[in-house]
């Protein structure tokens, strides 16, 4: 059987590829722009199965089919939230939520060698989930926060966040100019909000964003402390159930 990986970023594609060889499946090839896939096609013979990153680097991976006729099963791999995916799991194709649990990868690949789907019903399912990204119910991302100070409102953009933290049962928000703000709801509320390209929650306390992270420390019991430009009221730790995930997310 003939496996490639089409995925945006390298190192989740080597991770996925690691989990595959546990299931003793190779992958010949990996791809990581729509670009790169359309040449790859041209010049290759189709694999059996594609696992395929719906965002890729230069745009959505239906662009691909836009040029190319591909004749393989494919197996989407996506970032986007538990409603949309359950819609589609009642088609022919499987999707796999990010991260990956490698149970559910087990099942999509015996669902592939038990049933492979035809490509008249991959086409129409690639239709729906293009239409569903495309619509204004696709996923949106914060771009900035309106906040309540006094008797004014101010509103922050998320380029000016350092970092996001609980205390005393408040969720604040951290600006780079060493400011505090209170929010309203919980910091697993903020979670589903924030892009989980730019965004991770290291702790129960903290979610902080990759650009503001200075310096990472060895910390004891096999955790890592965070370097952060001017938070320094309490030390950043990445909890120690979440270093493997939080190395993954930093490539």
């Amino acid at each position: 059987m003939t496996t490639i990986i089409i995925e945006d970023e390298k190192p989740s594609a080597r991770l996925l590829q690691r989990k595959l060889q546990k299931l003793a499946i190779e992958t010949s090839t990996m791809l990581h722009s729509v670009e790169e896939a359309i040449n790859w096609f041209q010049d290759n013979p189709h694999p059996d199965l594609i696992f395929l990153d719906i965002q890729l680097s230069d745009g959505l991976s239906f662009e691909i089919f836009d040029v190319i006729d591909i004749k393989s099963a494919i197996i989407f791999t996506t970032a986007y939230d538990e409603y949309a995916l359950r819609a589609f799991k009642l088609n022919s194709i499987d999707y796999l939520l990010k991260p990956i649990d490698e149970d559910d990868l087990e099942a999509a690949v015996n669902k592939f060698k038990s049933r492979q789907p035809k490509s008249e019903s991959m086409s129409l399912d690639l239709e729906m989930i293009k239409k569903m990204l495309v619509s204004p119910d696709a996923k949106n991302y914060k771009k900035r926060f309106t906040i309540k100070t006094g008797q004014y409102l101010k509103m922050i953009n998320i380029e000016e966040v350092e970092c996001f933290y609980s205390e005393n049962k408040g969720t604040y928000l951290h600006t780079l100019d060493n400011r505090d703000y209170l929010l309203e709801g919980t910091l697993e509320q903020l979670e589903t909000e924030l892009d989980p390209k730019d965004f991770f929650r290291v702790s129960r306390k903290f979610i902080v964003p990759m650009k503001t992270i200075k310096d990472i420390v060895v910390y004891s019991n096999s955790r890592l402390k965070l370097i952060l430009p001017t938070y320094k009221e309490d030390e950043v730790i990445v909890s120690r159930e979440r270093v493997n995930d939080f190395k993954n997310w930093i490539g």
